[in-house]
């Protein structure tokens, strides 16, 4: 009897020891196909942005001059090895330039600083209709593809510091074009950007507001500590994510509050256009609301206007419907104000022809 127990004691422990070799293979199996996997949606995202880049030629390359140039901004944020060989070193990235085909070298044309949104996104033909209708008002557009944009690679998509150095890439990209391009007016530049955009041009103006003339935020993300009570626990991992803040807004609020533009209010000088949507399906109006009244509390002057149920949600005023393009008509009079473009439409029917040909 006592060496049938020793034997069925010795059956289980084997049994449990091949039961957690094979727990270990199965967990490193699963582990490896996610590497594998995230390498895949990266090699694809490289594809697509390839692939769209040939489509801006095509949708675009009519009444522009189009490039894609390589620049620098800041170090990493953050250096998973800090005495690695090139720690240290700025932050490589790509910008597209659009400039009006009838440009003459010898005058001064207004810049456009235009940042693109979404936490991990590019600059794409989305706003194909936007960079005709600026250009044909004669802007010349600078769009950085800042660190953490996706179509680079994973290297590039884990550079990501939202609401911190990809500010100073975007700035970057101004500068260069001052430096580059002498028919640059330093003195006419603006910036306009719609949700994680709209948070990066209200950071440029708060963090240089001596370098941008005027600047336009469309439903921008502006209080993370209350988007991460409201999003989903998959879009606060993006945050938390040990290559990104690496935090939790319930661990550390202070860095979350420190890339928030509502909680910097007090740093605007800059004249400002804000445009937000109660039926907003991404930023809750509840954030640009806190941002406005941060302003009006800081006694700042700025303009705003808060569209009720507007049709189109997050994306209402880059539609192309009427309503839109009318929105958008708004908008550019008000950039004109500041940056006196040597075209600026008189109408919809200007707008009209210049987005869409006809």
């Amino acid at each position: 009897m006592k060496k049938t127990w020793i034997t069925l004691g010795i059956a289980l422990m084997s049994a449990t020891l091949l039961k957690a070799q094979t727990d270990q293979g199965l967990h490193e199996e699963i582990s490896r196909l996610q590497r594998a996997f995230e390498s895949l949606n990266h090699r694809l995202d490289v594809l697509e942005k390839n692939i769209d880049d040939v489509l801006w030629f095509e949708r675009v390359g009519d009444v522009a001059v189009i490039d894609k140039v390589y620049m620098y901004g800041p170090p990493l944020w953050k250096e998973s090895n800090p005495t690695a060989m090139g720690a240290g070193n700025p932050v490589k990235f790509w910008s597209y330039i659009f400039f009006p085909r009838d440009l003459d070298p010898g005058k001064k044309y207004p810049l456009i600083v235009f940042p693109h949104g979404g936490v991990h996104a590019d600059f794409t033909t989305y706003y194909t209709h936007i960079v005709r209708e600026l250009v044909s008002q004669g802007y010349v557009i600078v769009a950085a593809e800042y660190r953490g944009s996706t179509g680079y690679g994973a290297s590039h998509y884990r550079k990501i510091d939202y609401g911190g150095l990809e500010v100073e890439d975007v700035y970057s990209s101004r500068n260069y074009m001052i430096e580059n391009y002498p028919f640059i007016d330093k003195n006419r530049v603006g910036i306009i950007g719609w949700s994680h955009g709209g948070l990066i041009t209200l950071f440029n103006i708060f963090n240089h507001p001596d370098d941008y003339k005027v600047a336009f935020a469309g439903v921008p993300v502006s209080d993370l500590i209350a988007r991460m009570g409201y999003m989903t626990q998959g879009y606060r991992d993006l945050y938390s994510a040990d290559y990104h803040i690496g935090q939790t807004a319930h661990e550390n609020v202070a860095e979350y509050r420190r890339r928030s533009p509502a909680w910097n209010a007090e740093k605007l000088q800059t004249p400002l256009l804000i445009h937000t949507n109660t039926s907003d399906d991404d930023v809750n109006v509840l954030e640009v609301e806190h941002l406005i009244k941060s302003l009006k509390a800081e006694g700042k002057p700025f303009e705003y206007k808060i569209f009720q149920e507007a049709p189109g949600g997050h994306s209402f005023d880059r539609l192309d419907t009427r309503m839109a393009r009318e929105i958008r008509l708004n908008i550019y009079a008000f950039l004109a104000r500041y940056l006196d473009p040597p075209k600026p439409f008189r109408n919809l029917q200007d707008l009209q022809k210049a987005g869409y040909k006809y």
